[in-house]
């Protein structure tokens, strides 16, 4: 049985450069490509519906820095983009829409400022808003997830839910990165007790984890550096499991 599922190939961007982190740590980088419009028309080829883009740079500087590529990436391929970084008021979230993105994630505010995610909904509709909630151990993590909170992931989630959001995109900070494999037994939780959709980050390291995270009933999930690395079969996934 093949599960519904949208898969999300990822493209992180820092210093204009398409990269990849570990466990979420800027001084552990590698860099797949200086064109990132390069991979993601790469990612459309595949047979890609939609892509997952990260400013991180943004995520650092607590505003958008590299909004021309992101907007390049949605205008050259043509595809629904959902985008994170930088997300902090509601002019960033307006800019990031009119250059062409279809979803803004809100990750550091949503966790500190709950209520934020609530006036976004309000102003732009729930199906252009994604909270990103990112953590170690259940708990969030905030400022590029160089900052770890109280908040129980889930607890946090629930209370999102009640402002009207619909998606959630969860990484496990630990796992990103490290092609380990997603963190099945919390994101099932996040699915189960929560009722939202979730998008599975972190961790993806071959085809059979990407089977195992769609038995979670996740709405997505988004892989990285498995591409880069030629672990997962990127053209026949997608294949598989086009929603």
């Amino acid at each position: 049985m093949v599960f519904k599922m949208r898969i999300y190939p990822a493209i992180d961007i820092r210093g204009g450069k398409c990269v990849r982190l570990r466990q979420g740590m800027f001084t552990d980088m590698t860099v797949y490509n200086d064109d990132p419009v390069q991979v993601a028309l790469g990612f459309k080829e595949a047979g890609a519906q939609y892509i997952h883009v990260v400013d991180l740079d943004g995520a650092l500087a607590g505003h958008g820095v590299n909004a021309g590529v992101i907007s390049a990436i949605a205008k050259e391929t043509g595809l629904p983009v959902q985008t994170g970084g930088g997300i902090r008021t509601i002019d960033n979230i307006r800019e990031k829409l009119e250059t062409g993105v279809s979803r803004v994630i809100i990750g550091t505010r949503a966790v500190r400022e709950p209520e934020f995610v609530k006036e976004a909904i309000e102003v732009f509709g729930a199906e252009h808003i994604v909270a990103g909630l990112d953590g170690k151990n259940g708990r969030a993590a905030v400022a590029g997830w160089e900052t770890e909170s109280e908040l129980e992931i889930i607890d946090l989630a629930l209370r999102l839910k009640g402002y009207g959001l619909k998606t959630v995109v969860y990484t496990d900070i630990a796992r990103d990165g490290m092609l380990t494999g997603p963190n099945f037994e919390y994101t099932k939780r996040l699915v189960d007790e929560t009722g939202l959709d979730i998008i599975a980050s972190g961790g993806v390291g071959s085809d059979v984890d990407i089977d195992m995270i769609a038995e979670a009933g996740v709405e997505g999930v988004i892989t990285g550096k498995a591409i880069y690395e030629g672990k997962i079969n990127l053209p026949y996934i997608l294949s598989k499991y086009r929603a």
